[in-house]
């Protein structure tokens, strides 16, 4: 998540350098040919102007719904923070030996309820590691320039910035050693841990160290994790319709080939410099357009750990804190930080 409150002309130039250096050299190359009479050919600028707007709205109708997908998926991670931090005040305030026949020390009782709690923050790294796992139609995955762009936007402004390697550590300190190998081998690790939690509510049921409304309540909230973990796999597993997702390239690419053949013998009608002044006004309006449909294309997958992601780690350190708290446990890891103006 980029934090800043705009975005710097540097960082804009590392971005889009390349596509003003086409647009430039195309727009260039047209008026080359005019200007030496390579060229006569001049499309009227009403079709063109109408071609431009459709695609505008075609674009926009597409960035819509790749916000739409951004928006969604913060809101999912937004309930995962109030669910886990219910689930927290849940275990802490139910779990007492209070319709147990035999008196439970109070070091038994703080030892179930680190074990259920950490068990939760093992689910939370657990599930945000298998959210960044490549799907095919995401950027890494095309091969070629595409995934060479990608893989320098995830060094240089997304999980590069930050030692990924804090899901294996957490998972490692958070599942209970006799769990650890059969849940980490699992298929779906999440999905297996929430059941995990599931069976120790059961035994606990047993034990009568919950009775039957609160192992009622408890497990009503694990439902909720899995609600939560269903509704993020499902944005990262349905992309967004590949018709609205490419076919607004190829219209983008359409409009921007035929502007200078109207554009600019239009504008050398005003004189000498008008042929000059061509070159970069029609620049412009293509960068415009392309600009448009790369902020879609980078928005549509909000878990693809590039700058535009939702701060899934910084969600999750924070919900870590809050349940070690409830634990009454001084030693805390420290907040999340932002690195070049990206929180991840």
């Amino acid at each position: 998540m980029v934090i800043t409150k705009g975005i710097r002309l540097k960082a804009l130039f590392q971005w889009t350098a390349h596509h003003v250096a086409w647009l430039l050299l195309f727009m260039g190359g047209i008026a080359f040919c005019y200007a030496n009479g390579y060229l006569e050919i001049t499309i009227p600028w009403l079709p063109v102007s109408v071609i431009g707007t459709a695609v505008a709205f075609y674009v926009g109708f597409k960035n819509n719904q790749a916000y739409d997908r951004m928006w969604e998926a913060r809101k999912i991670w937004g309930a995962i923070v109030n669910s886990s931090r219910a689930w927290g005040m849940y275990v802490d305030g139910f779990i007492t030996d209070q319709f147990t026949e035999g008196k439970i020390s109070e070091i038994e009782i703080h030892d179930i309820k680190q074990r259920l709690m950490y068990r939760h923050i093992a689910w939370l790294y657990s599930l945000r590691s298998q959210l960044l796992v490549a799907t095919p139609w995401e950027h890494i995955s095309q091969g070629g320039h595409t995934a060479r762009t990608a893989e320098l936007y995830q060094e240089k402004f997304g999980i590069g910035l930050i030692d990924d390697e804090v899901t294996r550590r957490e998972l490692k300190q958070f599942l209970p050693p006799s769990e650890y190998d059969q849940l980490v081998a699992s298929v779906n690790t999440a999905t297996q841990i929430i059941n995990a939690q599931s069976r120790d509510l059961r035994e606990l049921r047993k034990t009568d160290l919950i009775e039957d409304f609160r192992h009622m309540e408890l497990e009503q909230i694990l439902y909720h994790f899995y609600e939560h973990q269903g509704k993020a796999e499902r944005i990262k597993k349905f992309p967004l319709p590949r018709q609205y997702a490419n076919m607004s390239r190829y219209f983008v690419g359409i409009f921007i080939m035929l502007l200078p053949f109207s554009m600019i013998p239009e504008l050398m009608k005003v004189g000498e410099w008008g042929i000059w002044l061509s070159i970069p006004l029609t620049a412009l309006i293509g960068w415009v357009y392309v600009m448009m449909e790369i902020v879609g294309d980078y928005t549509e997958n909000p878990f693809q750990g590039m700058a535009n992601d939702i701060p899934m780690l910084s969600l999750c350190r924070t919900i870590e804190i809050d349940l070690r708290e409830m634990l009454g446990e001084t030693d805390l890891p420290p907040a999340i930080e932002a690195k070049n103006g990206v929180l991840m």
